[in-house]
């Protein structure tokens, strides 16, 4: 039997394709082209693109979104569904039955957005439905025996993070699901992650205010669920896209986790023996798709001063090695690191920021960017950022804020954004700005605001009757909340209402909170950013925007690029969405 090869996905801006790579005698090969990319589409988002048979991957080709056999020792490759009206995702390779399982997303009219969870024969490309009835399914877990199957499901109008359900079912020797039943938590939470080690099914779920790690094991006095560490703290992010993996069990009974503190990722790693946990790569920021093989853990590792890397990790010995990334464009000593605080808001509660002082400023207060993420239930995070550096090197201070809704904070915090978007979020940027320049380390006088997607909406709430920012940016944000409500794709259709309160009970409220109706009050320059194949914030919305803007004598620019989507790939597109928007800054 071969060993399993080591496999991962690296994007490459150049080219703008996620290209699948290997390491083959010690050293990372290429093994796809650049006319190849593998990227899945359910949702929205992805996520689960590629699993691993020993030596052979299957990945989802982006462009056909069908599942495709690659062997990682030659580099060949074969499809093996043809079904144009289905995208696929969330791959896991079931080893005792020498299938695929993924999640099915149908693109039909009439069946557009329908889920269902399948098994995939690596030969013929049959497809077997293994569970299907609920809106929406999470990436399936396999036991090592073959005999068990977890998976999670939800429906609308709830989102991964509000609301989740678990399952479990044993399986046939034909492959097929038998004893399919519900695991339910103590109270509504979302559940996510499931994987299984020596039998035992885990999960983490946030029923006790955090996403925490769970040992979930039914019996005589029914479902019990066993906390597994029970510091208070997320151990994993918002499952925006399918197959995160944030836990990982290893042979020798020991497992390792993602916890975050303050913002920062931490990697932790416990013997069956030991107590007391281990840290491992104190130096790194954040850790996702954790994997294991045998008493190896591999993952891919992320800092603050450079690329993205994949590493092997032997905890019992503390061998630890870096297989491919981790690239530093910016020498070690010119690189910025963000500094975390913690800003007093409202009735009691605090926001978390990232702080990015320049390299040099002519003054002790420089001009600062406040950058807002999107989601809005995401999180920035304090990883390598060129973006961030080009500003920094450029005199501008740089701040992230995770306002109340961000993820990585609890439930409560993530789930404070219901019915306030647009409010709560712009507050807490206020409230983050003048917290700043109480310590005296940014200039008010010179603060600009940019947001991406939903943070594009809050630059536009923030700067309704603005005094607090010089000019704002928008990169391919909300300006009508509406017209996405009618137009957004099946994953986020019940997700406004969530964030705005049901439109015909909270007509105002709705109309409040509409930029593109409002322009009358946004009263100083604004910036807009737009791709051509944005599905999620169509072109119209913008373009509406802006021309609410400029009925009413407003200073607008506006940049528009047909070929991208929802978020700028090609590096030439954010090489130039830079040196516009300094040209803005600068201006202003």
């Amino acid at each position: 039997m071969s060993a399993t090869a080591i496999a991962w996905l690296e994007y490459d801006p150049g080219e703008a394709v996620n290209q699948l790579w290997c390491l083959r005698k010690g050293d990372p090969v290429r093994l796809t082209a650049a006319t190849f990319s593998i990227r899945s589409a359910v949702n929205g988002y992805g996520g689960g693109a590629m699993c691993l048979d020993r030596n052979t991957a299957y990945v989802v080709e982006h462009d056909t979104q069908q599942v495709v056999r690659i062997d990682c020792r030659t580099g060949t490759r074969q499809q093996i569904t043809r079904d144009p009206l289905s995208q696929f995702g969330g791959l896991v390779w079931d080893s005792m039955r020498g299938r695929v399982l993924a999640v099915r997303e149908e693109r039909g009219e009439g069946r557009e957005g329908r889920q269902q969870l399948v098994a995939i024969a690596p030969v013929t490309g049959h497809l077997t439905v293994l569970a299907e009835g609920e809106d929406f399914y999470g990436a399936p877990a396999i036991s090592v025996d073959g005999g068990s199957l977890a998976w999670i499901s939800w429906s609308l109008p709830d989102m991964p993070w509000f609301a989740t359900r678990l399952w479990r079912a044993d399986v046939t020797e034909q492959g097929e699901l038998a004893s399919v039943r519900s695991l339910e938590p103590p109270h509504t939470a979302s559940v996510q992650q499931p994987r299984f080690a020596d039998g035992n099914l885990m999960v983490l779920s946030d029923h006790d205010g955090w996403w925490q790690p769970f040992l979930v094991s039914e019996g005589g006095a029914g479902v019990v669920w066993n906390c597994l560490e029970d510091r208070q703290a997320d151990h994993g992010n918002a499952p925006w896209q399918l197959a995160e993996q944030h836990g990982v069990s290893l042979s020798g009974g020991g497992r390792a986790w993602v916890c975050y503190q303050h913002g920062y990722g931490e990697l932790w790693w416990r013997s069956q023996w030991d107590s007391q946990p281990r840290r491992l790569l104190p130096d790194c920021v954040d850790f996702r798709s954790l994997q294991s093989r045998g008493d190896d853990i591999f993952c891919v590792a992320r800092h603050t001063d450079a690329m993205d890397s994949v590493w092997q990790i032997r905890p019992e010995t503390g061998y630890c090695r870096r297989l491919a990334g981790g690239e530093r464009p910016i020498p070690a000593q010119e690189c910025v690191r963000p500094r975390s605080m913690v800003v007093p808001v409202e009735s009691g509660s605090a926001v978390q920021l990232f702080h990015y002082p320049p390299i040099s400023a002519a003054d002790a207060a420089p001009p600062v960017i406040l950058r807002v993420h999107g989601g809005p239930t995401s999180a920035a995070y304090p990883v390598f950022d060129p973006q961030a550096q080009f500003w920094l090197q450029r005199g501008f201070a740089v701040v992230d804020v995770n306002y109340r809704g961000s993820s990585g904070f609890g439930r409560d915090y993530r789930l404070a954004l219901a019915g306030r978007w647009g409010e709560l979020d712009v507050a807490d940027i206020h409230s983050a700005v003048d917290f700043l320049a109480r310590k005296g380390v940014v200039d008010t006088d010179r603060a600009f605001i940019q947001g991406r997607s939903a943070g594009g909406f809050t630059v536009l709430m923030a700067m309704l009757d603005n005094s607090r920012f010089r000019a704002g940016a928008s990169l391919f944000g909300v300006s009508d909340p509406s017209r996405l409500r009618a137009m957004t794709h099946r994953f986020e259709s019940g997700y406004l209402d969530w964030l705005l309160g049901d439109p015909e009970s909270h007509p105002e409220r709705w109309r409040e909170r509409t930029p593109v109706s409002q322009g009358h009050r946004i009263r100083r320059p604004m910036i807009f950013f737009q791709g051509g194949q944005d599905r999620v914030v169509v072109p119209e919305q913008t373009e509406a925007m802006v021309a609410a803007l400029e009925a009413n004598g407003q200073s607008v620019s506006y940049h528009f690029f047909p070929e991208e989507g929802h978020g700028f790939r090609r590096a030439e597109r954010q090489a130039f969405l830079l040196q516009t928007l300094l040209e803005f800054y600068n201006a202003h």
